[in-house]
């Protein structure tokens, strides 16, 4: 057939019977597959099958439904599946099968067989795409009154997606289907013979077949414009009268679920003309039970309605002018006095779709009010983070953004002018400045206006406040408190991240100098009483300012040159060795690390780093500043190790080194995990560090080996560092690789079980209960040691490690039953324990696990 197609044709069908002969009784699977095929073939590739279609169907439709299992161990590894896709390809491929092959289907749906059922829907539903109205007709009630059984009785979820899916297909097929002027509309009879069934259910919101009638309908509607303006103007109608007839929430709620469902499908047909749409013609009577249930107590039927009304906002031309300012002070209500926040959360999120359909109505009528409630309300209330939180939603259009930053930057002024002591409201306007920067990212118009708004601003009142230090202590003092800074430093990390490398160069050569050389002839207000020297010894707070730093220079594209780059970095090296604030020298050493991440390879780096390396040698040794030093290491050789530097194994190996120091052992052992975890402000690819694909693979094949030689040959005194170190590697490791190394190092983490310090402890639990789940047999070998160590860590005196050590005797569950038995009772008994712990989240894991014992 391949090879010589136009001689096997000029058989005629002669060669259609002989094959028919050739495939009769055919029972081996092998065979079937190749016999589908080229039955397949025949009908796609024009085979004359004169009088013996039927004949060409049977002889493959007495294999429907396959009911095959393949023997086990089977070296040809046909599946069930495979032969069922054939065959369905077979009897999907022609409307000349329509006659036979529709009573077969109707009749295996009555089946008692569940997979029989199924293959008989998913191939009418094939069979949809190809055949017409003539196909169809004679068999449509037997259809529809199997597909309408099917929904109304199964207890089957596979069953009934797949009879709507059918559903759906044949309406769509109906709705193809060109009338001409002497036929039936089949299409409008079935959909009479579909709404006459399941109607009258709507009128029931309590009963059972509200919801199945109410997806049939939906189902029917979606197929096709025509379908959808069909089933709409008869039910939308019927449920604003429901609606109305039955007072109680829960039924209401009910009803407008249903309602919102068909409003669901406008949306998919888009923009419909004034005349065509049936729903246009109920705005009113819509409007009106959307908006009552927004006033409903019930905060379940507020929250159908919140969503109901995003998506009558979102059919163009349907909302007028007077409906969209009900719209914007219903939800404005919402947010600010509605005592639930499940409401107002939705109200906000509902703001955040309809601001960009409409920026103007709430530009003009939201926005204002939300800034006058903000101006009175008092400081960290619920309502004034609602009207924070709220600006932010809101903040989804160019030109409302150019509204809402300047009332929350003018708020940020008002926090500092009011002596304010607690960094909360900063933390709190900063929150909204972050959402509104990340809404602005995807619109380059509102990143470069957001960018030059709120960065030199933020710049501006932080300089402000480092200067009053002195002659003022408490102006703007919450400006520089940690909580704030931090706050700020992913609102300036948003702000930089989608700028183009022009724009990011020319906004990088005003922050340098800034810092560097006190230059703020950029700033807005930039009458400062006293220069601005943030790298020198005096000003104490200013020097917190270096976080800001950080967040504008390590979130640049990679591309984008820095200004005086080698000074800076001497600079941030300096500090971040020498300060002894924490805060400050942490933020100096991740700016280091941020720039040495992305600073091109070559001699100018190699000098940097050998100045570093010369810096931290002496500070590790001894001295004051021994925790500094070690900081700055550890953010140093993550900026390293991302980018497979060389020099990561050398400072790697000084890390692993100082796991035997009694003072900082216990810091460096935690410092595996800064290297093996994603960092949130620095070093990650959302800032365009140069971060290499499956740097955690290669630092465990490098270090791991020394990791536990460390180990044995370490004293009883820090032993537990190592075994820290070790856990925190393995449980930032893809689990796949974990599982092939398991055999070697579960002794080493049944050992880390036993050991003293809880973060230990809760590391290698986290790190074990997924291996249980993916790899059984080699953790059934080690079963007596895991369930007495679960057990016993489950009374430990801390209650995150109670519940790690109860989630992994649950997971032991997951063994085979033949290894867990000999346990059964032991455990049973020993989580009745936990069953009386005195927090609820420890119950809560000791019911699970008991139960699954």
């Amino acid at each position: 057939m391949g090879t010589r197609e136009e001689e096997l044709k000029g058989l005629g069908a002669d060669f259609t019977f002989g094959f028919i002969q050739v495939m009769d009784g055919e029972k081996d699977p092998r065979n079937l597959l190749v016999a589908f095929q080229i039955v397949r073939d025949l009908i796609v590739k024009n085979y004359a099958l004169g009088p013996f279609v039927e004949e060409l169907f049977e002889v493959t439709s007495c294999y429907f439904p396959i009911d095959f299992t393949p023997p086990p161990n089977d070296p040809h590894g046909i599946q069930r599946e495979d032969l069922i896709l054939s065959l369905r390809a077979v009897l999907a491929s022609t409307p000349q099968f329509a006659e036979f092959l529709l009573p077969l289907l109707i009749e295996k749906m009555d089946s008692d067989l569940q997979s029989a059922k199924l293959d008989s829907l998913q191939t009418l539903t094939a069979c949809c795409a190809i055949y017409g109205q003539k196909e169809l007709q004679e068999f449509l009630p037997s259809l529809w009154s199997s597909l309408r059984r099917e929904v109304f009785q199964t207890a089957s979820e596979k069953v009934e997606a797949e009879c709507l899916a059918a559903l759906h297909a044949l309406s769509a097929c109906l709705s193809r289907s060109v009338l001409s002027s002497d036929t039936e509309d089949l299409l409008d009879s079935f959909l009479s013979s579909v709404l006459q069934d399941c109607r009258h259910h709507l009128c029931e919101p309590d009963m059972k077949l509200v919801w199945p009638s109410a997806k049939l309908l939906q189902t029917a509607a979606g197929a096709s414009l025509r379908t959808c303006h069909r089933v709409t103007r008869s039910v939308v109608p019927l449920l604003l009268e429901q609606y109305t007839k039955h007072p109680q929430s829960s039924q209401r709620r009910t009803i407008l679920e249903m309602l919102l469902g068909f409003l669901e499908l406008q949306q998919k047909w888009g923009h419909v003309e004034e005349d065509e749409s049936a729903l246009l013609a109920l705005r009113a009577p819509v409007c009106t039970v959307v908006f009552s249930a927004m006033t409903d107590p019930s905060v379940q039927l507020q929250l159908v309605g919140i969503r109901a009304l995003t998506v009558l906002g979102s059919l163009q031309g349907f909302l007028s002018p007077p409906d969209l300012e009900l719209v914007v002070d219903h939800l404005l209500r919402l947010i600010l006095h509605e005592e639930d926040s499940q409401s107002s959360e939705a109200a906000m999120e509902a703001v955040g779709s309809l601001a960009p359909l409409y920026p103007q109505m709430f530009s003009e009528r939201m926005v204002p009010r939300l800034g006058e409630e903000l101006a009175w309300v008092s400081p960290n209330t619920p309502l004034r983070c609602r009207c924070l939180q709220a600006l932010a939603a809101v903040s989804t259009h160019t030109s409302i953004v150019r509204e809402t930053v300047p009332v929350l930057l003018q708020h940020l002024r008002q926090v500092q002018k009011g002596n304010a002591r607690n960094a909360q409201d900063v933390v709190s306007v900063c929150q909204s400045l972050h959402r509104v920067a990340l809404q602005c990212q995807q619109d380059a118009e509102s990143c470069w206006y957001y960018h030059q708004t709120v960065v030199p601003y933020l710049l501006a009142m932080a300089v402000q406040a480092a200067m009053q230090e002195s002659t003022h202590p408490l102006l703007g003092k919450a400006l520089l408190e940690e909580e704030a800074l931090a706050a700020m430093v992913p609102v300036i990390s948003a702000a930089n991240t989608h700028l183009s490398p022009e724009l990011a160069a020319q906004s990088v050569s005003h922050v340098v100098p800034l810092f560097l050389d006190g230059e703020v002839s950029f700033l807005p207000q930039n009458s400062f009483p006293c220069s601005f020297q943030p790298f020198e010894v005096r000003g104490v707070l200013g020097r917190r300012l270096v976080a800001l730093l950080m967040a504008f220079v390590c979130s640049l594209p990679r591309n984008v040159v820095i200004p005086q780059q080698e000074r800076l970095l001497r600079e941030l090296l300096a500090l971040s060795c020498s300060c002894n604030c924490p805060f400050t020298a942490t933020t100096a050493a991740k700016c280091f690390a941020g720039l040495v991440n992305k600073h091109p390879a070559g001699q100018q780096l190699d000098e940097i780093l050998q100045l570093a390396v010369n810096r931290l040698e002496p500070s590790l040794a001894e001295g004051p500043h021994r925790t500094q030093a070690l900081t700055l290491l550890l953010w140093v050789t993550k900026a390293l190790v991302l980018r497979y530097h060389p020099l990561s194994s050398r400072l790697t190996d000084k890390l692993l080194g100082l796991l035997g120091d009694a003072e900082l052992g216990p810091v460096a052992a935690d410092g595996f995990s800064l290297l093996m975890a994603d960092s949130p402000d620095v070093l990650h690819k959302g800032c365009h560090a140069d971060v290499r694909i499956m740097f955690r693979q290669r630092f465990f094949t490098d270090n791991v080996p020394k990791l536990v030689q460390g180990f044995h040959g370490a004293g009883p005194d820090v032993k537990a560092n190592y075994l820290k170190g070790l856990s925190h590697v393995l449980n930032h490791l893809p689990k796949p690789v974990l599982v092939t190394e398991l055999p070697t190092l579960l002794s080493l983490l049944l050992e880390a079980l036993s050991c003293s310090d809880r973060v230990v402890q809760l590391s290698t639990l986290s790190c074990l209960q997924p291996l249980l789940l993916e790899a059984p047999q080699i953790m059934s070998l080690h079963v007596d040691t895991l369930v007495t160590k679960f057990l016993s860590l489950a009374s430990s005196p801390t209650m995150a490690v109670r519940i790690a050590a109860l989630r992994c005797a649950h997971a032991l569950t997951s063994l085979p039953t033949t290894v867990l038995l000999p346990y059964k009772a032991r455990v049973i008994r020993a989580l009745a324990k936990p069953l009386d712990d005195k927090k609820r989240l420890v119950r809560k894991e000791a019911v699970a696990a008991r139960g699954e014992w």
